[in-house]
C-alpha cells in the first residue's frame, strides 16, 4: 500500500499538473469504485483544483468553480484511497482507460496562456486510477467542504508536524504492540507495514513490545526514527520519480528489512526473519530488535509447539538436522 512517502509524491506530481485546471469529466470503468452518490460525481465537472493535499494515505483534489478567489466558499473534494494495489498514471488528454486493471479517468482541461503573447497554453491531461489486484478495494469519494473531508480521515497523529511529547502521549493513548500502533491510522498518519518495519529497524525496538512499557528514552528514540526514515525516503522517491512516479511499491532493494525475509541485514549480516498474520507479516532482525529472540509465528508456533526454535542457533541448528 503506498504510504506517506510514496502518497506525498504522488501529491506534489499531481498538484504540478492539475492545480489552476479544469476537471472536465471523470470516466469510471468501474461503477463499485465510486463511494459516494450525493454529490453526484457531476457536480465535480467544470470545476478548477485550488490545491491537492494528503489526508492520511489518502489524495484529495480541491474543487471550487473557475476563477474563485473566495476564502469562504468551501470547495467540493475529491478524495482518492489507493489501496493496496491502486496506482497512478499521467498520460495525454483523452488517453483510454485500460481494460483490465483501470478503473477511472480524470480529464483535465488545457489552461489558457497568460499574457499578451498566448503562444502556447498550459497543457492538460488524464489521470489514471489504476488496481493491478483482484481484490477492488481502491475508492472514490465526493464530498462537500472540510467537514465531509475530516469525515474521510482517520485522525492518526502527523508525526513530521508534531514535537516529541504530543508523540508520546499519543502513543501512549492505548495498550499496544509497537507494529500495531505504527500502523493503526487512528493514531498514526500515513504509516502502514513497510514503513513500520523499517521505522522499528532503524530505532532497534521489537515489533512486539507494548507501547505500555516503553521508556521515555525509546519513546525518542522512535520518534526519532520516524522523521528520519519518513524524510528519507520521501526524498529518495522524489529523486526517482522523474518525470511521474511510476513505479511506486512496498518493496525496494534499498530497504532494510521489508520483505527481505532470510536476506542478511544491513547491520549485522544476520537473516531477517519475519511473523505472519491476517494479510500482513512483520520482518524483523532478531539481533539488532529482539535480543537474538525469534518471534513466535501465531500459526507455526501453535503448530511446533514445545519445538518452536526460540533463537536464530536453534533455527539454524532445526535447518542443518532437516537436511541430514
Amino acid at each position: 500500500m503506498p504510504e506517506l512517502p510514496d502518497v506525498t509524491v504522488y501529491v506534489e506530481h499531481v498538484a504540478s499538473r492539475t492545480v489552476g485546471h479544469v476537471l472536465e469529466r471523470v470516466r469510471l470503468a468501474s461503477p463499485f469504485v465510486l463511494r459516494t452518490a450525493d454529490p453526484p460525481i457531476t457536480a465535480a465537472y467544470g470545476r478548477e483544483v485550488r490545491e491537492v493535499r494528503r489526508v492520511g494515505k489518502r489524495i484529495a483534489l480541491a474543487l471550487v468553480p473557475p476563477g474563485s478567489t473566495s476564502k469562504k466558499e468551501e470547495p467540493l473534494f475529491l478524495v482518492i484511497h489507493l489501496m493496496v494495489a491502486g496506482r497512478f498514471k499521467w498520460k495525454p488528454l483523452g488517453t483510454g482507460v485500460p481494460g483490465k486493471i483501470g478503473l477511472a479517468a480524470f480529464d483535465f482541461a488545457a489552461m489558457p496562456a497568460e499574457g499578451k503573447s498566448k503562444e502556447k497554453e498550459k497543457e492538460g491531461g488524464t489521470l489514471l486510477l489504476t488496481e493491478a489486484s483482484t481484490k477492488k478495494r481502491a475508492s472514490i469519494h465526493l464530498v462537500r467542504g472540510n467537514a465531509g473531508l475530516a469525515a474521510l480521515d482517520p485522525g492518526g497523529l502527523e508525526v513530521l508536524e508534531s514535537d516529541v511529547s504530543a508523540f508520546a502521549e499519543r502513543l501512549r493513548s492505548e495498550n499496544h504492540t509497537l507494529k500495531r500502533a505504527l500502523t493503526d491510522p487512528h493514531l498514526f498518519s500515513g504509516i502502514g507495514n513497510a514503513y513500520s518495519d523499517e521505522i522499528l529497524h532503524r530505532a532497534r525496538m521489537s515489533p512486539v513490545k507494548l507501547t505500555s512499557r516503553i521508556e521515555d528514552a525509546d519513546v525518542k528514540k522512535l520518534y526519532d526514527s520516524i522523521r528520519t526514515v519518513l524524510v528519507e525516503w520521501t526524498d529518495r522517491l522524489r529523486a526517482e520519480a522523474g518525470d511521474f512516479p511510476e513505479g511506486v511499491t512496498a518493496f525496494r532493494p534499498e530497504m532494510a528489512v521489508h520483505g527481505k525475509y532470510g536476506k542478511p541485514c544491513p547491520r549485522c549480516e544476520k537473516p531477517v526473519q519475519r511473523i505472519r498474520y491476517a494479510d500482513n507479516e512483520s520482518n524483523y532482525c532478531p539481533t539488532c530488535q529482539t535480543e537474538g529472540k525469534l518471534l513466535a509465528d501465531r500459526s507455526l508456533s501453535r503448530l511446533l509447539g514445545s519445538d518452536w526454535p526460540k533463537t536464530l542457533d536453534e533455527l539454524e541448528a532445526k535447518k542443518q538436522k532437516s537436511k541430514v
